[in-house]
C-alpha cells in the first residue's frame, strides 16, 4: 500500500497487514529491535542509566550541527560567487549541474541523518524514561510495604 502519511502510518498499515495475514505483530522487526534495546537498558543499573539518558540527551541535541553545516554552506559559496561563477560557467561547461548535483545530494542526505539522529536519540530517551520510572515506582511500593 502506499501512502504519503509518513513513517508512523505506514508502519502501522505494516502492522495492520501482518494481523489481517494471520502473522505475529512480535515478529516485525522493528518491534524486535526496540525490544532489544529495552532488553538491554533494563539490565543496566539506575545509576548508570541516568547518565546514560542525559548523554541521549545530548547526542538529540546536538545532532543539529549537521543543519547548521549545511545552511551555513551558501553563505561561503556567496562569498565567493563570482570566482566561482566564473570557474562554474565556463564556456560551454556542464560543471554547474555537477556542482548542483552534488549540492542537493548532500543537502538530502544531511537532512535524512539529521532526523534519523534525533528520533533515535529520542526512541532511546523515551526507553530510558520509562525503565527508571518503572523503578522508581517499585521504590516507591518497596517503601511503603516497609
Amino acid at each position: 500500500m502506499f501512502s504519503l502519511r509518513g513513517d508512523a502510518h505506514k508502519f502501522y498499515l505494516r502492522l495492520r497487514r501482518k494481523r489481517v495475514n494471520q502473522q505475529w505483530i512480535e515478529q516485525c522487526k522493528e518491534l524486535a529491535e526496540i525490544e532489544e534495546i529495552q532488553t538491554f537498558y533494563t539490565e543496566i543499573d539506575s545509576h548508570t542509566l541516568n547518565k546514560i539518558q542525559y548523554r541521549m540527551v545530548k547526542e538529540k541535541n546536538g545532532s543539529g550541527i549537521i543543519p547548521i553545516f549545511i545552511s551555513a554552506g551558501p553563505w561561503l559559496l556567496f562569498i565567493f560567487s563570482k570566482q566561482l561563477q566564473r570557474f562554474l560557467f565556463k564556456e560551454g561547461s556542464l560543471l554547474w549541474a555537477a556542482f548542483v548535483l552534488l549540492y542537493l545530494t548532500a543537502l538530502t542526505v544531511s537532512v535524512i541523518v539529521h532526523f534519523q539522529e534525533k528520533a533515535w536519540a529520542a526512541v532511546h530517551i523515551e526507553i530510558i524514561q520509562d525503565i527508571l520510572r518503572e523503578r522508581g515506582m517499585d521504590k516507591s511500593m518497596n517503601h511503603s510495604l516497609s
